[in-house]
């Protein structure tokens, strides 16, 4: 399923790292927190771009960074590959990521 981010220009790495921060604060902060409790559009850009690079899963995220669309699966499997290397910090933006594609799809499915 392709998944489209809405923004037209991805947030700054500052802007990232405290949207990352506060949705993560947010899901800690219920028991059951709602596929819908997800980082922006322009986070999740900005997320990609920070992973993009020559490896293949930075390639597929350097895709979506640049044009913004893309099958929900192949992003879904280069977050999850990048996460093996990632920092702390970057592990957990690569989960709110995660997250966003999965909003993605629950959004798109039929009701």
């Amino acid at each position: 399923m392709i998944v489209n981010s809405r923004a037209h220009s991805p947030a700054a790495d500052l802007a990232v790292m405290a949207e990352v921060s506060q949705v993560l604060e947010q899901r800690a902060a219920r028991k059951h927190p709602p596929v819908s409790l997800a980082v922006s559009d322009a986070v999740a850009l900005g997320i990609a771009g920070i992973f993009r690079s020559e490896t293949r899963a930075g390639r597929v995220l350097g895709r979506f960074y640049r044009s913004g669309a893309i099958d929900s699966a192949e992003l879904l499997e280069a977050a999850r590959m990048e996460q093996g290397f990632a920092s702390p910090e970057g592990h957990a933006a690569l989960y709110c990521l995660i997250g966003w594609v999965h909003n993605r799809v629950h959004q798109l499915q039929p009701r």
